[in-house]
């Protein structure tokens, strides 16, 4: 492993990490010693990663730090790519497009040998089932989600009778068949999840519900005995 390989492997591994992490941890998962580790952090640092911390109390990176496309490996050219195809095959209409233009701008910046890496991946996309579509535009649940912002959406259940709810959204599942909204329901006091394609209407409220979207999706995850991210 080259220098600058080892620097972007230990960048990811910060990057993985909200809390502080020891430098002895860090050095094993880098494969170097403790003394190569802290000539290492300082290297980042020197380059511009906001890293804090010093021996002994652990190193943690703050936001912010952009990593040049060209420090890309080739796996994880790939896992763009295969990322970026599934979108566009599975995702709705805005995110599709989303997906192709940002592939297309990392291409644009890659040196010629990784761009030829990114164009000729042979990591495909399968065809699966169709998605049920319905008649709410995603674009607006996503908007409501980053924004923490109630809708009130008129539901079928499975037999077709509607109800209205107002609901909490903070999370969407893309799914084989369908996409799911993961929500706080006014009407039921309780998490909740709704097919998009039984949505029959929706109205974004404009008012912002009173917890944060993190921690009623930390809190949704333990219900659900779900692992939090890495």
């Amino acid at each position: 492993m080259t220098r600058s390989e080892r620097l972007l492997v230990l960048l990811q591994c910060l990057r993985r990490r909200r809390r502080p992490v020891s430098g002895q941890t860090l050095a094993e998962e880098t494969g170097v010693s403790l003394r190569t580790l802290y000539r290492d952090i300082a290297a980042l640092q020197a380059q511009g990663a906001n890293i804090e911390g010093e021996a002994g109390l652990g190193y943690v990176m703050k936001p912010g730090f952009m990593l040049p496309p060209l420090m890309f490996s080739l796996d994880e050219i790939e896992a763009l790519a295969l990322g970026a195809r599934w979108v566009s095959e599975r995702g709705d209409g805005r995110l599709a497009d989303a997906a192709k233009n940002a592939l297309a701008r990392i291409a644009a910046v890659l040196p010629p040998a990784l761009r030829e890496e990114l164009d000729g991946s042979s990591l495909l996309v399968g065809p699966g089932q169709p998605v049920a579509e319905g008649a709410v535009d995603l674009a607006v649940i996503r908007e409501a989600i980053r924004g923490e912002r109630k809708l009130d959406i008129a539901y079928g259940d499975r037999a077709g009778a509607p109800t209205r709810r107002v609901i909490w959204p903070f999370a969407l599942g893309f799914f084989e068949e369908a996409r799911v909204v993961a929500a706080w329901c006014e009407l039921r006091r309780d998490f909740r999840h709704f097919r998009a394609d039984r949505i029959v209407e929706m109205t974004p409220t404009g008012e912002r519900y009173p917890r944060r979207r993190q921690a009623l999706l930390k809190q949704w995850r333990e219900i659900e005995g779900l692992a939090p991210p890495s």
